[in-house]
């Protein structure tokens, strides 16, 4: 037999083994054409989705916009601990997002991860409107139905928010990348849009509308709830159009192990014969994939290029202490967002390409931070001006002092220091103050009593001079500096009556002040006219007219009852109307919100298209934590800075400045991601058997 012959016979006989070895892929049917929106490249799912995303956020900041109010007024909690339990609320909402991204990624895959977090949102809206209702249970039960409720949609919110703006880029085809794009703009539109409706609605249901004698704090709660199950409903009726990218087994499992074996390999062979390998993840090679170690590639260096993002959150976050009015505070950055989104998209980027200027995502976002940065200079400048406005502010060894008579008749004070030396002496008529910086610890010294009191510097201090019978006596109460937060307007009282005095400043804004000469903690209130204050002794009612509380004032009520006047309320203003105009304010932030959308929006987008697929969801919720840091960052400053506002702003700005110009660096040696690199996961099935085959036909040949 010609050798030849039976050598081909051999070869022949081992192409079923590898045909066994790898079954031929069946033909696939030919795929169903996505329906498109008016004939576009737009895939009609998305419109489900933005739907779902708008109703979302009207869900989440609705029920936000009165939860401060709702812990204070409702839960009776005081303001530290009200505001620690929103900040912390808020925070958990961005760290969610990393459990929510790697339930999709690695096991339920994002459709169904958005689905069943989603019915947990609404199960937490649920659970805190029940703990909103006067009648069901106690203070504890309020209590403990609000905090699970908080939790529950802490984990839902955030466990759906990287996983939707992924799905969403998931109905695009790799060729409609520009269409894309302009999806993750209508995404951040629906955000927006959400919000600014919601922060009109939410409020004039819990104040518009009585539920049991009191403000409806279960229907400003049950409102968001509906929409959240509208935004479930409305995403569910896609599921026949969506493209469902299947989940890849545990990847982020699979990422730290590849990262570990690479480190440790790399250790492992450190000497000097051994070949250098292009990249540090190459030493992976020995154990896993190919293709798994080049999307691990791609998604550290994506997460090396997030490292200094935090900290243009963190000046956004600051945003908040612009000195508008609150309802002009929470409204002016969403609606400057939806005008400014189509104001870029279909003008000014436009414009950019036409010079042939090459206006990259990255560039883009760096446009944006230099934007932060000035907005948040011209802030400082803003701050210095309204201090000017001030009252002094009080250094190491002062104190601010104000007299306030109560007497009849003219009061002549001098103010002894330790040596009983005399450090002031003035007279102050019947119902004036006078207002003077101290620079001793002090005691204080009438006409007829001899009163020493404690005072502390950098404090402020009222010292309040009352008749006692026939001689005089003096009462000394310290004042908060700082009391008007975010516009509101602060008020005190002091009852001269007998009687106590309760008052009511709104259907859930009371203080009780005690008889003769009892002074009432600071209260926050909103601006407006309050021309009839109801208030109720033991055996009377009568009502007060406290005139127009203004725009970050603090005002001090005297309660007395004279023989010509009758029962009435002496006013003075211990903080200053703050007067500066908004003409100030808006371009600050106009340049703010316009860093927002170059930033927030390109960001998103870029973190899409830069993330394997098998990790889509993974890089969003990446993103998200940037966020989550940043508002970290604002709370450290807060807390351990002990800089005044103006010096904070312009910290923040000449920091992220400098985060800028790193940010610049890096992402000039970054390497973009090609469209071409990214593969489907049938796509990486394919690659693999083709390998196999590639290998078995390799060791056929030389056998």
């Amino acid at each position: 037999m010609n050798p030849f012959q039976k050598n081909e016979s051999k070869e022949t006989s081992f192409s079923p083994v590898s045909t066994e070895e790898v079954p031929p892929r069946p033909p696939s049917l030919p795929k169903k054409p996505t329906p498109k929106i008016c004939g576009s490249n737009y895939p009609l799912s998305i419109a489900f989705i933005v739907v779902n995303e708008f109703c979302e956020r009207f869900s989440y900041y609705g029920m936000k916009a009165v939860l401060t109010l709702y812990f204070l007024y409702f839960l009776h909690w005081n303001e530290d601990t009200s505001t620690s339990v929103y900040h912390a609320f808020t925070s958990l909402c961005y760290f969610t997002p990393i459990l929510g991204a790697a339930i999709a990624d690695s096991w339920l895959g994002k459709f169904k991860t958005i689905i069943y977090l989603s019915l947990v949102y609404v199960l937490g809206h649920v659970i805190k409107s029940l703990g909103a209702l006067p009648i069901l249970g106690g203070h504890m039960v309020h209590t403990v139905l609000s905090l699970i409720g908080l939790s529950l949609i802490a984990l839902g919110t955030g466990g759906i928010k990287p996983c939707v703006a992924a799905f969403g880029g998931d109905q695009f085809e790799q060729k409609h990348e520009e269409e894309r794009t302009r999806y993750f703009s209508a995404f951040y539109l629906s955000i927006n849009a959400g919000s600014l409706i919601s922060m009109f609605i939410t409020p004039m249901l819990r104040g518009g509308v009585q539920c049991f004698g009191e403000d409806c704090y279960a229907l400003a709660f049950g409102v968001p709830g509906l929409l959240m199950v509208i935004a479930l409903v409305v995403f569910a009726m896609g599921s026949k159009m969506y493209k469902k990218t299947p989940p890849e087994g545990n990847v982020v499992t699979q990422v730290v192990k590849c990262i570990w074996f690479a480190i440790s390999n790399r250790f492992k062979n450190r000497s000097e014969d051994i070949t250098k390998r292009q990249h540090w993840l190459d030493w992976a090679a020995e154990k896993y994939p190919r293709q798994l170690i080049m999307d691990v590639k791609a998604l550290t260096r994506v997460l090396f290029l997030y490292i200094p993002l935090p900290m243009f959150w963190a000046l956004l976050e600051q945003q908040g202490f612009i000195v508008l009015q609150p309802e002009q505070m929470q409204v002016l950055n969403p609606l400057l967002v939806l005008i400014f989104i189509p104001l870029f998209d279909l003008v000014i980027y436009r414009l950019v390409s036409k010079c042939g200027i090459n206006f990259s995502s990255l560039r883009k976002m760096a446009v944006g931070m230099i934007l932060a940065c000035l907005a948040f200079a011209f802030m400082a400048v803003v701050e210095i001006k309204i201090n000017e406005m001030a009252l002094p502010q009080t250094n190491p060894q002062e104190i601010f002092l104000q007299v306030l008579n109560l007497a009849d008749d003219e009061v002549k004070v001098r103010v002894l220091g330790d040596e009983d030396n005399s450090l002031l002496a003035v007279s102050i008529k019947s119902f004036q103050t006078k207002k003077q910086n101290f620079h001793f610890h002090l005691k204080y010294h009438n006409l007829s009593v001899y009163t020493e009191h404690s005072v502390e510097e950098r404090n402020w201090y009222s010292l309040v001079i009352r008749e006692d019978g026939k001689s005089i006596s003096s009462i000394m109460v310290k004042d908060a500096e700082n009391i008007t937060t975010n516009g509101m307007t602060a008020v005190r009282f002091i009852n001269t009556l007998h009687n106590e005095v309760n008052v009511s400043l709104g259907t859930d804004i009371s203080l009780s002040i005690g008889e003769d000469y009892g002074v009432s903690a600071y209260r926050t209130v909103e601006r407006g006219e309050y021309t009839v204050v109801h208030c109720k002794t033991e055996d009377d009612n009568f009502s007060l007219n406290l005139g127009l509380l203004d725009f970050g004032a603090s005002y001090l009520f005297v309660i007395t009852n004279s023989t010509s006047q009758g029962l009435q309320a002496w006013k003075m203003e211990s903080i200053l109307t703050n007067k500066i105009s908004i003409v100030w304010q808006l371009p600050q932030y106009a340049l703010v919100t316009a860093g927002e959308v170059m930033f927030s929006v390109t960001g998103l987008e870029f973190s899409y298209s830069q993330a394997p697929s098998s990790m889509k969801s993974v890089l969003q919720a990446a993103w998200l934590l940037t966020i989550g840091v940043g508002n970290f960052i604002v709370f450290a400053v807060a807390q351990f800075s002990g800089l005044v506002q103006w010096a904070e702003f312009l910290l923040f700005s000449c920091l992220l400045l400098v985060v800028c110009l790193i940010f610049s660096i890096m992402g000039y040696y970054y390497v973009p991601l090609k469209p071409e690199d990214i593969q489907e996961p049938a796509d990486k099935q394919i690659l693999h058997i083709q390998e196999n085959m590639i290998n078995l036909e390799t060791k056929n040949t030389k056998f």
